[in-house]
């Protein structure tokens, strides 16, 4: 069966890189850690959703998904703590997120169609089991980085809390792989069922992915692309109405132009000759990025 693993940033830029950076700056790395807690924290939401629209069906998935909902909730506890005994912020975090742009992807009457209530749990299972592997690529990122970092009191207690996740989240990978191969161990057709689930919800993920990340110019095309990547993944028939429900949210990515702002804004303030020097060449370099890959799809 067809094992998917999470891309790098526009197939260039991989997590120990990111992460490399991310750590040496220590506003961002404040902000990657409330991410983390965000993210944590509004699982046990969506999680929450799946149970309730199961609705006593499937009991032992239900239980499966409570004690992950105890998990995840366990984890925003630990990051909520680390972050309040830092003194830093536990509000909503600033800039495009990972989860309402996941949210808005997904088909979400493959999940709460009575009549479909298998392929439903197909959905959730593989979406959950591809987060969950952006997750843990993350934190072994995170963790590696720390190691590499100076071995100051904060870095410490910043890794170590992340330690104390990760093995947890290492095991909710394992446990939406068990339950996605049991699933299509039943019939050829269960298989190609999870086969096609485990495509579209991967490149819903790397769309949602690159979204949070990715605010250089020409970011909307690549928005535009991803999401012509992501439906292509479905059926011919459904492909018409899922685009033109958001592509206007992608090509007009009003919360995107906010972000750019507020990061240039933070940047200039922060040190007006690294803005000219560094932003501002990284900014421009984003169109030029979309124009190579266009004239590579052409050759």
């Amino acid at each position: 069966m067809t094992v998917a693993y999470p891309r790098k940033l526009q197939n260039s830029i991989g997590a120990r890189e990111i992460l490399k950076q991310v750590v040496a700056d220590r506003e961002i790395h404040i902000i990657t850690l409330n991410r983390y807690r965000y993210s944590e924290q509004r699982s046990c939401k969506d999680l929450t959703e799946v149970i309730e629209s199961l609705n006593g069906k499937e009991p032992r998935l239900i239980r499966d998904l409570s004690h992950h909902i105890a998990d995840e909730a366990r984890h925003a506890m630990w990051l909520t703590d680390l972050l309040v005994d830092m003194g830093e912020d536990v509000g909503t975090p600033p800039g495009n997120s990972y989860i309402d742009e996941f949210d808005r992807l997904l088909d979400k009457d493959s999940f709460n169609s009575e009549s479909k209530l298998e392929d439903g749990i197909i959905s959730a299972l593989a979406a959950i089991n591809v987060t969950e592997k952006r997750g843990c690529e993350y934190f072994a990122a995170h963790i590696y980085a720390l190691k590499e970092a100076p071995q100051t009191e904060e870095n410490i207690k910043i890794r170590e809390t992340i330690e104390r996740i990760f093995p947890e989240e290492a095991g909710h990978v394992r446990w939406g792989n068990r339950w996605l191969a049991e699933i299509a161990k039943k019939s050829p057709q269960h298989r190609q069922k999870v086969e096609q689930a485990k495509r579209k919800y991967a490149a819903i993920e790397q769309a949602a992915y690159e979204s949070g990340m990715d605010i250089t110019l020409g970011a909307e095309l690549r928005r535009l692309d991803n999401l012509l990547e992501v439906a292509n993944t479905m059926p011919l028939w459904e492909r018409p109405q899922y685009l033109m429900e958001r592509l206007p949210q992608a090509l007009l990515a009003p919360q995107l132009q906010m972000t750019r702002i507020q990061i240039a804004q933070k940047a200039w303030n922060r040190d007006p000759q690294a803005f000219m020097e560094k932003f501002v060449p990284m900014f421009l370099n984003g169109l030029k990025s979309t124009v190579d890959k266009q004239k590579k799809a052409t050759v």
